[in-house]
């Protein structure tokens, strides 16, 4: 379960390759596992209790986190539009509103096309 994430982390910028449905989905499923627990923490400690100085250390690890984390999701879902045939493009789809999510998924719980 580690692996997919950590390759997801070394190939942060190979947008050429391809990634399969398994590799996708765990990495997602680690990238989640890590991201809410701290996401909830910042908003958990913003609201109630906005003093302690827990605040800005769960703050700076969400935002450090949360940036350093787009590059290896974005090549993630390009190398997995690779994967089932479509072009890169295809991943920019996640950007339609209210559908765009939902045709993502869609697209990316696709068999891989062999070739």
């Amino acid at each position: 379960m580690i692996t997919p994430y950590i390759n997801g982390w070394k190939k942060s910028f190979d947008y050429s390759g391809r990634s399969t449905r398994s590799d996708f989905w765990l990495f997602v499923l680690v990238d989640a596992i890590i991201y809410l627990p701290l996401y909830a923490g910042t908003l958990y400690l913003a609201f109630n209790e906005p003093d302690s100085p827990a605040l800005p250390v769960v703050n700076s690890l969400f935002s450090i986190y949360a940036f350093a984390g787009i590059f290896p999701r974005i090549s993630l879902a390009v190398r997995r539009m690779n994967d089932i045939g479509k072009r890169w493009i295809w991943a920019l789809t996640i950007f339609i509103p209210c559908i765009g999510p939902f045709w993502f998924i869609f697209l990316a719980i696709q068999p891989s096309v062999v070739g």
